[in-house]
């Protein structure tokens, strides 16, 4: 049975302009989180952790079955984060599904935003390549806390709209994000032109503060009345009916014929969004010989520009469609790529790579911001936990394929622009599978899934 949604959660002003506080409570958990998605993912940590922990580019010398082995550190930063992301793959349908039943979506993500937050501050207090295995495991805790946290987050994405609001809310909180990221940039930026000593590292403990800050208002205005928790006993009896509720919703799959198709092309255009993501500035430092304050500057454009995408194309995801914003999004990413192999060909190397972030940014801002708008429009109602894990476990696994598969071609080839390049496969064949997504049709596939469950349960 469908269930109908909190006044609190969709009472707007009566021209629907206006964010409500469960919105805006929404809203500011991605203004707080994106802080470590471009501090820890994109700009400092993993260039920190590519050159000053794991060796740069002469590597780290491994020992296996006799053999020997030296890893660049690029390569390293790959492995170690697929680590991570193999482990909230297989953790996020899970967890979703435990959250629905038992009614506690709020209290677990309070758990992975303490979690993520304190464990990305204790990486400041390591500085060497000793540090190596102590680096590995927090960064793997954290971003465990970071990624698990997404999947109780964007469940309340139906809770706190509308219908026909869910672009325009999503679009929003990625320009949040984006906003609150660059902005941390700025004041690690201003720090260290006031203070030239400061050591990059301790950014991450800022990063930290300004998770565990600007989080507290989403604790205090999203909606507090969940569905009543249903009781299974102690932790293992909620991880067990978690197992169960994932194992009924793959069995029924089948009738959600779009929703399959749908995280089938998030997965694989995904690969190439989160690992162009992860692996920008490693490019720029490695290949194009630019320094940590200009990264930053360069990514402080990049926010920019991603800001206003993910604005633009949630206003047209709202007045079209989201898979004909999104298609736009993923074509303007085919362009980036293709452009990123010729780079130098029209201006100097660095300047093309200053333009070619502008493209891109308002590209990620669009294609991730309507992704997830999208899959709330076709999910099934009151399952949205469970559903959004299945979300979170297609971007994981993007993840993981995209930095497995960068880390390998660079390794064989040496070449990082061949790396970057070869992931212009996934978006070609992201853009192909995403064609067969309708959105209607897969809202009426919602429903009579769960129809079908009510007649399973009896």
């Amino acid at each position: 049975m469908e269930q109908a949604r909190s006044p609190e959660a969709v009472r707007q002003d009566p021209g629907g302009r206006l964010f409500t506080r469960p919105m805006l409570g929404w809203i500011l958990y991605d203004f707080a989180n994106s802080a470590y998605a471009v501090v820890i993912l994109a700009v400092i940590f993993n260039v920190w952790f590519a050159n000053v922990i794991a060796g740069g580019e002469a590597g780290t010398r491994f020992e296996l079955f006799g053999r020997a082995f030296q890893v660049p550190g690029v390569t390293i930063f790959s492995f170690v984060n697929s680590a991570a992301l193999v482990l909230v793959a297989l953790a996020a349908p899970v967890l979703g599904a435990l959250a629905d039943y038992s009614g506690r979506k709020r209290r677990y993500l309070a758990y992975a935003w303490l979690l993520g937050a304190l464990s990305t501050g204790w990486l400041s207090f390591f500085s060497g390549p000793e540090d190596l295995l102590w680096v590995g495991l927090l960064f793997v805790i954290s971003n465990l806390g970071f990624s698990g946290g997404s999947v109780f987050y964007d469940a309340f994405l139906p809770e706190v709209c509308e219908p026909g609001s869910e672009g325009r809310v999503s679009g929003a909180g990625y320009a949040a994000g984006y906003l609150g990221g660059g902005l941390l940039l700025v004041v690690i930026f201003a720090v260290k032109g006031i203070w030239p000593g400061f050591d990059f590292r301790w950014s991450f403990a800022m990063t930290s503060l300004w998770w565990l800050l600007f989080a507290l208002p989403t604790f205090l205005w999203l909606p507090k009345r969940e569905p009543r928790p249903q009781r299974a006993g102690e932790l293992g009896g909620y991880l067990k009916i978690g197992f169960r509720r994932v194992a009924r919703s793959l069995k029924h799959m089948k009738r959600l014929a779009t929703l399959r198709w749908f995280l089938l092309a998030y997965l694989v255009y995904g690969t190439g969004i989160e690992t162009v993501i992860r692996l920008t500035s490693i490019f720029g430092a490695v290949e194009l010989g630019m320094e940590q304050e200009q990264l930053i500057l360069y990514f402080l454009v990049i926010q920019g520009t991603a800001l206003i995408g993910a604005m633009v194309f949630g206003w047209l995801a709202d007045r079209a469609s989201n898979r004909r914003a999104l298609v736009i999004a993923l074509v303007v990413w085919v362009l980036v790529l293709v452009w990123a192999w010729f780079l130098g060909l029209f201006f100097s190397e660095i300047r093309e790579f200053w333009l070619l972030g502008m493209l891109a940014g308002t590209a990620m801002g669009g294609s991730q911001g309507v992704s997830r708008s999208l899959q709330a429009l076709i999910l099934p109602e009151g399952m949205e936990s469970e559903f959004f894990g299945f979300f979170t476990l297609s971007g994981r696994m993007a993840n993981i394929l995209g930095m497995l598969s960068f880390g390998l071609i660079t390794w064989i080839t040496g070449d990082m622009r061949t790396g970057i390049v070869s992931l212009l496969l996934f978006f070609v064949a992201g853009l192909l599978l995403l064609l067969r997504v309708h959105e209607k049709r897969g809202s009426a596939e919602a429903k009579q899934f769960l129809a079908e469950l009510e007649a399973d349960a009896a």
